[in-house]
């Protein structure tokens, strides 16, 4: 049994919102029992230089955590 009560082989309860923020082209709000993950997507016509006119697009992606968003990891 999990501190939380659940079973080895059960999963959190996993919910997804659509468009979670109003400002953003495209969000989503993932919840994993108490974690929660905020996505959120922008749109930029331009790519880096090196790729000017090679006809492909560019996809970046960044990640944060807040402090104190979890305890300290035991390993």
């Amino acid at each position: 049994m999990r501190a939380d009560g659940r079973a080895p082989n059960e999963l959190r309860p996993v919910g997804f919102e659509r468009d979670f923020t109003e400002m953003t082209p495209g969000s989503v709000l993932v919840t994993f029992g108490r974690t929660r993950v905020l996505c959120t997507v922008s749109v930029d016509e331009d790519v880096p230089r090196w790729m000017k006119g090679s006809g492909k697009g560019w996809v970046t992606a960044e990640y944060n955590m807040l402090p104190g968003s979890s305890p300290e990891r035991v390993r």
